[in-house]
């Protein structure tokens, strides 16, 4: 499995799609305002066409799934094309899927035993989710002193006035959020823009 995008990508919008017909111009106007990876979330009924209308159509975008919280899920998701695969916590079947197609795996943690059983499963990197709730920065300085051999995606409280503070650690490889995805597409072209200059 390999995160490599993650060293280019340090901004991963977290897409909600509610109609496959709103899937192009978001991810138009994503890659207009400098942003060209998208983790749409299987939250909507019509998230597996639209990260497969989005992986035909936007070949340029690393397109992800994200929410996605059972391996039926992931293997649609696959399926369809996803590039990698988020979740909001750990599922052993989703990292049996995602081992089996060898797709990168970012599973949500919150606490040390959620941390450890991640890394035992060879997970280097970790969505810390929601970062908001559950002690933000000064969380993520203690947990990565305990592990130092784990890097974040810390997503859930982030938005552009904080995002500079969690990208200057060397433990978190990125943010994720939705803060930039709000509004018509002129509206996501303008924060993404502001958010890929981050």
């Amino acid at each position: 499995m390999d995160y490599g995008f993650l060293k280019e990508h340090k901004i991963v919008p977290v897409v909600v799609l509610n109609k496959l017909e709103d899937t192009l111009p978001t991810l138009a106007a994503m890659k207009r305002g400098g942003i060209t990876v998208a983790e749409i979330t299987f939250r909507t009924a019509c998230a597996e066409d639209a990260i497969r209308l989005a992986v035909k159509e936007c070949p340029d975008m690393l397109v992800g799934a994200g929410t996605v919280i059972n391996a039926t899920q992931c293997a649609a998701a696959i399926g369809a094309g996803a590039k990698f695969i988020v979740s909001p916590g750990f599922d052993q079947g989703v990292f049996d899927v995602c081992v089996e197609k060898d797709i990168p795996y970012i599973p949500g943690v919150v606490t040390p035993t959620e941390i450890m059983n991640a890394i035992n499963h060879g997970l280097p990197v970790l969505k810390f989710f929601p970062a908001g709730v559950f002690g933000g920065l000064k969380a993520l300085k203690a947990m990565s002193a305990a592990f130092p051999s784990a890097k974040f995606l810390p997503t859930g409280g982030v938005d552009e006035t904080n995002a500079p503070e969690f990208l200057a650690q060397k433990f978190i490889v990125g943010v994720g959020g939705s803060w930039m995805m709000k509004g018509s597409p002129e509206d996501i072209e303008n924060a993404c823009r502001r958010a890929s200059q981050l």
